[in-house]
């Protein structure tokens, strides 16, 4: 009785485990541009001052894309469809947001894995090539291997990459006691001025991402309960958890080793591609060790090349549905537009690389702030959606979880009006 009881749980285990998914892929979505950029730019800009405000978008976040999974679990719908539901004003203008943000975060992405990729090629090679090689690897994993081997890959980036950077980091704190301030006290910025805010917006915008991929999450989850019968609201919840929660402690790491090792030093980050890629690999290095270059170099480019592959694939699969909903009212029933739209967000990443080849940093902070003056409209379009949709008891969300909602949607809308104020208006 015993032996079987054992087997048993070891079954539900194993059960839970194959479930994982969606979430982890998402973490692996995030831990990109936003982390690796923005969290450790705050820390060295500003120290540990936004550390309180990474975790409460962290958190103020959550319930918006928690809603993906509550309301795929609950209705075997994606998020798009629901949007639909609601009229398709929403559709149209979800759709339209979805155009913009898949072709400039590809290509934010597509230029920073390139600038990665310089540590491994002989000298020479354009930025163009190299990006070209990128996507064209990007577009020969999501063809053959389509789900799982985004599934697959997601899952070991990571795992490697969290070890390699809470390894990192804890190094760091052994060397410099928590702290690398070298300059008075009077000339650290301060974080709270209005000078300040245009970085608060930016890494506030991809932290842990921007909202828009709460409906990426929504139709990963919807393939994989198409395929794997185990997956449960409860296991599609735990899953999630688990993946987000593993990305905002991940964006204390990133933010501390910025502090650590750059912050009060006199250190300007550098605002080229290839400068600031060879600054993010120093911060490891100088602290794990020379010996570790290279393997950091191909951890911090696979990483970046994750997020890529993500959301080449959960920015095909949004437009290919939204397609789909507004020409046959139908959500998308096979492959072919997914790919087609996969295809036209690699080559238009491309385009804009080629055109503005220098612009890293450049690029990626207009993503983010697109990203953050967006999300209080997907985050509404979110919260209005679970409101008015009968889900199962485990699925619902509590008197807790709405009232985080709500401030969170204060939060977001109130930070984006003092953006606009301060850009346009002051």
């Amino acid at each position: 009785m015993e032996i079987a009881d054992a087997r048993s749980g070891n079954d539900g285990f194993a059960r839970v485990l194959s479930s994982f998914g969606p979430g982890i892929v998402t973490a692996a979505c995030c831990v990109g541009g936003s982390h690796l950029v923005a969290s450790t730019q705050a820390g060295a800009k500003y120290g540990w001052q936004l550390a309180i405000l990474i975790l409460l978008v962290n958190l103020f976040k959550y319930p918006f894309f928690r809603a993906a999974v509550q309301y795929t679990a609950g209705t075997g719908e994606s998020l798009v469809q629901g949007y639909a539901r609601m009229g398709r004003e929403y559709l149209y203008a979800f759709t339209v947001l979805c155009l913009i943000a898949a072709f400039v975060n590809s290509a934010a992405l597509l230029i920073f894995s390139a600038n990665l990729l310089v540590y491994f090629v002989p000298a020479g090679i354009s930025i163009a090539w190299l990006s070209a090689a990128v996507i064209a690897i990007c577009l020969a994993i999501l063809f053959m291997g389509h789900y799982k081997a985004l599934d697959t890959i997601s899952k070991a980036i990571m795992v490697t990459l969290s070890i390699a950077t809470v390894l990192a980091m804890i190094i760091a704190f052994g060397e410099t006691g928590g702290s690398s301030v070298v300059v008075p006290q009077s000339e650290l910025p301060s974080a709270w001025e209005l000078s300040a805010l245009g970085f608060l917006v930016i890494t506030m915008g991809w932290m842990p991402t921007t909202i828009d991929i709460s409906a990426i999450t929504s139709l990963w989850l919807k393939q994989q309960m198409s395929e794997n019968p185990d997956v449960t609201g409860k296991s599609a919840l735990l899953d999630f958890n688990v993946g987000y929660i593993a990305t905002a402690l991940l964006a204390i790491v990133f933010l501390s080793l910025g502090s650590m090792l750059l912050y009060g030093t006199g250190v300007e980050l550098a605002k080229g591609g290839v400068g600031f890629t060879n600054q993010l690999i120093s911060l490891y290095t100088n602290t794990i060790g020379d010996w570790s270059k290279t393997l950091i170099a191909v951890i911090a480019f696979f990483c970046i090349f994750g997020s890529m592959l993500t959301v080449l694939d959960g920015y095909g699969r949004v437009l290919a549905e939204t397609q789909s909903l507004i020409l046959r009212g139908q959500p998308a029933s096979n492959e072919r537009w997914l790919g087609f739209w996969i295809l036209v967000i690699a080559a238009v990443a491309l385009a804009i690389v080629v055109v503005w080849t220098s612009s890293l940093l450049a690029m990626l902070n207009f993503a983010m702030t697109v990203g953050f003056v967006a999300a209080p409209f997907v985050a509404l379009l979110n919260y209005v959606l679970i409101k008015r949709t009968a889900l199962p008891d485990d699925l619902q969300s509590g008197k807790g979880l709405n009232l985080l909602a709500i401030c969170g949607l204060l939060y977001l809308a109130g930070f984006v009006a003092l953006f606009i104020w301060w850009k346009w208006l002051m």
